[in-house]
């Protein structure tokens, strides 16, 4: 037979100061690997105007490119990815047992990287839009 937890109320919307950096790590590696799905599916119906001709798929592109927020997307995804990334490896270590007492830190460091990578991105995504 099973057993029920009291879990809360749905409404306790204060429930998510208690979230320590493992929860929200394993919030936002969610979050972040079904936004790579959602892009898979999109990159693979851009890919595929390439089958009606090599015109079309140049026009898609360059139309994709010409708009700014598009451009700011690409940031967005860069981040959602090297977010991904520096988690998965994160994840890598605390299962292989390297850094298990400095997860939170190795989660905030993933965070920090993330950002200076995508704000230091920003001028080359943006570049040639105005």
């Amino acid at each position: 037979m099973s057993q029920s937890y009291n879990r809360g109320l749905i409404e306790d919307f204060g429930r998510w100061r208690e979230f320590t950096a493992g929860m929200w790590a394993w919030i936002f590696h969610k979050f972040t690997g079904w936004v790579l799905v959602g892009y898979l599916f999109t990159h693979i119906a851009v890919l595929s105007t390439a089958t009606v001709g090599t015109g079309a798929y140049t026009e898609t592109i360059q139309g994709l490119e010409s708009l700014f927020i598009v451009r700011v997307l690409e940031v967005g995804l860069l981040s959602v990815a090297v977010f991904h990334i520096l988690n998965g490896v994160r994840l890598l270590m605390v299962d292989l047992g390297v850094g298990l007492e400095s997860q939170d830190k190795s989660f905030y460091a993933a965070l920090i990287v993330t950002g200076v990578i995508a704000i230091a991105s920003v001028p080359t995504f943006v570049e040639g839009v105005f």
